[in-house]
């Protein structure tokens, strides 16, 4: 496993390196000057100057890249250009409110969308799996935004049940910080659940089918025993990929759902940084997700071990 793993982080090396080069190159492609953005309305020539030498603009974008990575590698991503705070304050201040919708939409998902799958599987042809694919199908084509604005509306506006919106930290009031997220975890979560039911589906169907399936049915073995001992565990390696790459896919930030619910997390962040061309922000977001993707990557390789014994002579 150790030389797994190592292979991994050799490989994840200069994917990072790629990903860096092409967020701060792309950067360099959006229109606008931070410095005059910085030096406000009157401008000031002595002023914008100064900026450009503080943050250096003036240089080549290979220079203005190098200084961006040496100070990288000791830690420091950078100033906000809008609100002169480091960016590993704002990634600190924003990525436990992310993390906390992430893993709450993960876990509405996996208790819906698995057990879904796999009913939907067993009972293949039936009315139960008809009803489960258009129940799935409808997740995946009702959008986000809509679907909030929705839940906005009956549960807080008419029934009054959770907050229309906000954040409120664990630390505070952990209760209180339930109710708030739970909406917002329900919409992300509807639609990471229909898709998680329909791979968990297809991953047993073909299971099922399989020859050790039908030798283990022969020999007398219990339902629940042959769908949840010997298909379910062979069924999860594919199952697993979908969810590190679709938790993953959260922790860069859902953009719209934190917008309507006002939620102060990463895609919320991202979205101000990008149209108040906040470079070192949008940079040190960027980074971090992609740290993130690879992360959960090389977790689910981990786990692939532990579910299945078989890869660990790959």
């Amino acid at each position: 496993m150790a030389e797994l793993i190592l292979r991994r982080v050799l490989v994840a090396i200069p994917t990072i390196i790629i990903v860096s080069m092409l967020v701060f190159a792309l950067q360099k492609l959006l229109p606008g000057d931070p410095a005059l953005l910085i030096a406000g309305e009157e401008r000031d020539p002595k002023v914008v100057e100064f900026i450009r030498e503080k943050y250096h603009l003036n240089d080549p974008v290979p220079v203005q890249y190098g200084y961006w990575v040496m100070n990288v590698l000791t830690g420091d991503f950078g100033i906000s250009l809008r609100t002169d705070t480091p960016v590993t304050t704002l990634v600190a201040q924003k990525l436990p409110v992310t993390i906390q919708l992430a893993v709450m939409a993960m876990i509405i998902a996996l208790l819906v969308g698995v057990p879904a799958g796999i009913l939907s599987a067993v009972r293949k042809g039936t009315v139960t799996d008809y009803v489960a694919n258009v129940v799935a199908l409808s997740g995946l084509s009702i959008p986000n935004f809509w679907l909030g604005i929705l839940l906005i509306f009956l549960v807080s506006v008419q029934l009054g049940w959770l907050p229309a919106s906000g954040y409120v930290p664990p630390s505070e009031d952990l209760w209180l910080s339930i109710e708030t997220m739970l909406m917002p975890a329900f919409v992300l979560g509807t639609a990471l659940a229909a898709t998680l039911m329909r791979h968990t589906r297809s991953a047993m169907i073909g299971i099922l089918r399989s020859d050790y399936i039908r030798t283990a049915r022969a020999k007398g073995l219990r339902q629940n025993k042959v769908v949840y001992k010997h298909a379910l565990r062979n069924a999860l390696v594919p199952i697993v990929t979908l969810m590190t790459l679709l938790f993953g896919e959260l922790l860069g930030g859902a953009v719209l759902t934190e917008q309507i619910f006002t939620i102060p997390g990463f895609g919320k962040l991202v979205v101000d940084a990008v149209f108040t061309r906040d470079y070192q922000v949008v940079q040190g977001i960027v980074l971090c997700t992609a740290i993130g993707f690879i992360v959960m990557n090389l977790f689910a390789d981990i786990l692939y071990i532990l579910i299945n014994p078989r890869l660990r002579g790959a």
